[in-house]
């Protein structure tokens, strides 16, 4: 779990069909720099930077991309 303001590297998008579709087609794929930009108060939605753009994902979206913190 990203806390804010850390970046890190997508490491693998997780899911089936059209949810991974999706999250693929957002630009959330392998080797992508992400940055956690803001979480909602009850963590619902999230906000991430990847690609010079901001881009809001619920939590579910969230839980299948798996990313490595970058110092």
């Amino acid at each position: 779990s990203f806390e804010l303001g850390e970046r890190g590297i997508v490491k693998s998008v997780s899911g089936e069909g059209k949810i991974k579709r999706r999250l693929f087609d957002m630009g959330i794929t392998p080797g992508v720099e992400v940055y956690m930009r803001k979480r909602a108060p009850l963590g619902d939605p999230i906000e991430i930077t990847l690609r010079g753009y901001e881009l809001t994902l619920r939590k579910t979206e969230a839980a299948l991309v798996t990313a490595e913190v970058v110092k």
